[in-house]
């Protein structure tokens, strides 16, 4: 697939705008037959100790497990604006995230990271497709993520079942927080995801939601950093996401150990049964 090298990272603000202005008539079967690249980006030790203490994880020179992830949505937001590409951004519902951390990685290294689009498939809700995130140091992969999006519609006969999750663990939370009203507004300044549905409820209720929501990646992230202090090591982690968290709200986090792995969950506090997310991570 042929790649195409950025000078810097895309201004997100831009490339949602133009996703907004460009989302109408996309009804292509096809994705578009290009990676994008950035190369040598190092890391802003002032950036990653905001993304550290929003999301409580341990403050130092090792990235988190879900960090990576924030470098590379830049990359992942201009794939999905392209006017090849076949959903309207958006539309996109974010409904699993898999990571894979080989290596520890420290605000020394600079990284090369590429991002493409794969495996546009139909599904029980719709069309799914994976954005695929590669994070390399020296040549050498050292963290590589797949964030699994939906664009919803009919269902398709052909739809092929995507993995399950397993059951949110019961029993007594080992974390409760309150998710204040400006947290959305708070991660998007640190991640530059300014996706309208997690700023203002005025532009929430424009989307379709009650209220603004929390980001995706930030629950997971935050249910990672109150389960694990472990993390930014070699490690594999799961995410499928339920039912959004909406602002503000107050939210349980609770775990169990499953063999080697450790399953975790984020479930409302006022409502139990009502789940946000379920991770795995080993």
């Amino acid at each position: 697939m042929p790649v195409t090298t950025l000078t810097s990272a895309p201004s997100l603000a831009r490339v949602l705008a133009r996703a907004v202005l460009t989302a109408y008539g996309r009804t292509g079967t096809t994705l578009p037959d290009r990676s994008l690249r950035l190369e040598s980006l190092r890391i802003d030790r002032a950036h990653l100790l905001a993304y550290q203490r929003l999301c409580a994880f341990a403050v130092g020179d090792v990235l988190p497990h879900t960090y990576p992830h924030v470098l590379g949505f830049p990359l992942q937001a201009s794939v999905m604006s392209d006017r090849a590409f076949p959903m309207a951004l958006p539309g996109l519902v974010h409904i699993a995230n898999t990571i894979t951390v080989h290596r520890r990685l420290t605000a020394d290294d600079a990284v090369d990271i590429t991002v493409g689009a794969r495996d546009l498939r139909p599904h029980a809700s719709g069309r799914a497709v994976d954005l695929v995130t590669e994070v390399e140091v020296a040549g050498e992969r050292v963290w590589e993520g797949r964030s699994t999006y939906l664009s919803r519609g009919p269902a398709h006969p052909d739809a092929v079942e995507e993995a399950a999750a397993p059951p949110l663990p019961a029993g007594d939370p080992v974390a409760v927080l309150r998710v204040p009203n400006d947290l959305g507004r708070r991660y998007a300044a640190v991640s530059g995801d300014v996706n309208p549905i997690h700023l203002h409820p005025l532009t929430a209720r424009a989307m379709g939601f009650p209220r603004a929501i929390a980001h995706g990646m930030w629950t997971g992230a935050r249910t990672m950093a109150a389960v694990s202090n472990r993390s930014g090591d070699a490690s594999t982690s799961r995410i499928w996401f339920r039912k959004p968290v909406l602002l503000p709200s107050s939210v349980e986090i609770t775990r169990a150990a499953v063999g080697d792995t450790l399953v975790a969950g984020m479930r409302s506090r006022r409502r139990p049964h009502l789940e946000h997310l379920v991770l795995t991570l080993g």
